[in-house]
C-alpha cells in the first residue's frame, strides 16, 4: 500500500502538470455533479473497481468551509457516526482534493483503540474543488462524503513564516490531550509539527527558482505501544501540520508520535498520560 500510494502521488503530480501544458484551463466544477473526471481516475486507481457508496449517512461526514478565508490553511474535519469496535470499525480514511496537483492528500490508518475515527487537519487547495473523505470499514465497505470548497492558490502560495525561522524549528513536535482523561473512554488529542511542508510549486521572487518540495510524508501515533493512528500525507497538508484525533487509554501509559519527512529526517515526541488531567508535551 505504501509503495502504490507513493506511485500514485507521482503519477497524479506529473499528470496535473502535463494537463496544464497541453490544455486550456478547465472551467470550475459543476456543483451539481460531484462525479468529476479526476475522482473517477482516483477511484479506479486507488480502489481497483470496488464500489464507493455516496450514501454516507450514519458512517462519515466531511466538514469544510464553502469559501475558505485562506486557501493555504483550509480547516477540514472528518466526523464519524460509527463507534470503533473490534467487530466493526473504520480502518482507513482517505482525504482527497480533486483539483490539487496531488489529489490524494492523506491516508489515515485507524484501529479500534482510536475510539472514534474522527480527524481534523488543515489543507492547501490550489483551485475550486471537491474535497472528499472516503471511509473504508473493517468489512471492506467504502463510503464517501464530499464538499465543494471555493479556494485557490493555496499550493503555490508563499510560506506564511520567515524561511530561516521555519528552518530553525523543523521537526519540533508537540502532543496535547485536550480532554480530561478517563480510562476506557475516547480522549481527544492534538499533534503539532513544525515543518514548512513546501509543495515545490512556490517561486522565489528573487531567484525565480521554485522552492524544492519538502514535506512530512508519514506519521505514526501509538499509546502504550499499541497503534492508534498511522498516516501517509503529502504537501496538500498545510505548513506546520496539525492533527486532532482520538485514542482510548485503558490505563496510564505513554502517547508517542513519530514523523518522517521527504529527506528521511525522523522526529519524535512523547507524552505521559494519567487519569483526570489535561496534559501537554513539548
Amino acid at each position: 500500500m505504501l509503495l502504490s500510494l507513493k506511485h500514485l502521488f507521482r503519477v497524479f503530480l506529473c499528470a496535473a502538470f502535463a494537463c496544464c501544458l497541453v490544455q486550456p484551463a478547465a472551467p470550475a466544477n459543476d456543483l451539481s455533479n460531484p462525479e468529476t473526471e479526476i475522482w473517477g481516475k482516483v477511484k479506479r486507481s486507488l480502489f481497483e473497481g470496488r464500489t464507493v457508496s455516496n450514501d454516507a449517512r450514519g458512517v462519515v461526514e466531511l466538514v469544510a468551509p464553502v469559501r475558505a478565508e485562506d486557501a493555504a490553511v483550509v480547516p477540514i474535519a472528518i466526523r464519524t457516526k460509527l463507534e470503533q469496535r473490534p467487530e466493526r470499525y473504520i480502518r482507513r480514511v482517505y482525504l482527497i482534493v480533486d483539483n490539487n496537483p496531488s489529489p490524494i492528500a492523506a491516508t489515515f490508518e485507524l484501529t479500534p483503540e482510536s475510539g472514534r475515527a474522527e480527524l481534523e487537519t488543515r489543507i492547501r487547495i490550489e483551485e475550486y474543488t471537491y474535497v472528499r473523505a472516503v471511509a473504508e470499514l473493517s468489512d471492506g465497505k467504502l463510503v464517501a462524503d464530499a464538499r465543494y470548497v471555493k479556494a485557490a492558490g493555496g499550493c503555490s502560495a508563499p510560506a506564511g513564516k520567515d524561511p530561516a525561522a521555519a528552518a530553525a524549528r523543523i521537526g519540533r513536535m508537540r502532543l496535547a490531550v485536550e480532554d480530561n482523561v478517563s480510562w476506557n473512554r475516547p480522549a481527544l488529542a492534538q499533534l503539532m509539527i513544525s515543518h514548512p511542508n513546501d509543495s515545490g510549486l512556490v517561486m522565489d521572487q528573487l531567484t525565480r527558482h521554485y522552492t524544492p518540495a519538502y514535506f512530512v510524508r508519514s506519521i505514526k501515533v501509538t499509546y502504550a505501544g499499541r497503534p492508534i493512528l498511522t498516516a501517509e500525507v503529502d504537501f496538500s497538508i498545510s505548513e506546520n501540520p496539525n492533527f486532532r484525533f482520538y485514542f482510548v487509554p485503558s490505563g496510564e501509559g505513554e502517547l508517542r508520535a513519530e514523523a518522517v519527512d521527504t529527506k528521511e529526517l525522523k522526529f519524535e515526541t512523547r507524552l505521559a498520560v494519567r487519569r483526570g488531567t489535561r496534559v501537554a508535551g513539548k
